[in-house]
């Protein structure tokens, strides 16, 4: 594996001085040479090597570091800004090592119960090496793309969309802690290129359309029952402490049967949907 090396290399501008002041003085030479054959022919062949020095002269953007190979071998990497000079015969290809992020498709597939969902992503990301990014695959960001994409595709299928037990994690009601597993699975996936995965995180999701209905339903249907828990639970706590109340204070004695009537008449009014109208008893409570 090709692991990335710093290459120090020569200031461009202190380089382009020099080899411009030597062009200057062999033409001079071959314009006072001019009638020698010999001395005039070495002044232009400096001239020419001094044109192919120039050659090497290279600038480096910000976060744009270029790689440099020699006959197909690796030489180092240049990252320091600015005008550079290396040998001319080497081949300079830059890599981008500024922070991107791309949003992937929206992938159809099955989560952990088998139902047909509809989920994206959006990863955040930076080359780290960049000898691993220009060698060991072909090509970086299609890697990153297609790596991520299938990562994803892989955590849905061991996660259910929602799920009915509180402890189980689910994609929707786990956001973060899926977010983290997604992070995980991509780096370990593109480690290989040189890449370093900063952020991942579900961008959409959503059940596929001819299930959507139905499970909208379904989610109505649990929150219907969950609400409904928490309406009977509050229901019993109130029951239960009207008869303390009316016992402690010495209000009334009932019986049994009353109390049974009495826990049934206020579940009646606390549970129902709708308003409830009293009916006043004028007479005794055991007619």
């Amino acid at each position: 594996m090709i692991r990335e090396r710093q290459l120090s290399v020569l200031s461009g501008g202190l380089m382009l001085l020099v080899l411009l002041a030597a062009d200057v003085g062999l033409i001079t030479g071959i314009i006072h040479w001019v009638h020698q054959p010999l001395p005039a022919i070495l002044c232009a062949l400096g001239s020419i090597v001094v044109s192919i020095c120039l050659a090497g002269l290279f600038i480096v953007n910000p976060n744009e570091p270029k790689v440099l190979q020699l006959f197909g071998r690796y030489v180092g990497t240049v990252r320091d800004p600015g005008l550079r000079w290396s040998n001319p015969f080497y081949t300079k290809r830059k890599i981008s090592v500024r922070i991107r992020n791309f949003e992937s498709n929206k992938l159809k597939v099955n989560d952990r119960d088998g139902s047909p969902i509809e989920i994206a992503a959006v990863v955040v990301w930076r080359v780290v090496d960049t000898a691993e990014a220009a060698f060991e695959v072909d090509n970086y960001e299609n890697f990153v793309h297609v790596q991520s994409e299938a990562a994803l595709r892989n955590l849905a299928t061991h996660h259910c969309y929602d799920a009915h037990d509180p402890a189980e994690l689910s994609l929707r009601g786990n956001t973060q802690e899926v977010a983290d597993q997604l992070k995980r699975e991509i780096q370990d996936r593109l480690a290989k290129a040189g890449v370093e995965v900063l952020e991942a995180r579900i961008a959409h999701l959503a059940y596929a359309p001819e299930i959507a209905s139905a499970m909208l339903r379904r989610q109505q249907a649990g929150a219907i029952i969950a609400a409904r828990q928490r309406i009977v639970e509050g229901a019993v706590g109130m029951v239960d402490m009207a008869l303390e109340l009316l016992k402690s204070k010495n209000v009334v004695e009932l019986d049994e049967e009353r109390k049974a009537a009495m826990v049934s008449n206020l579940l009646v009014v606390l549970c129902g949907e709708h308003d409830v109208r009293p009916v006043v008893n004028t007479g005794s409570i055991y007619q």
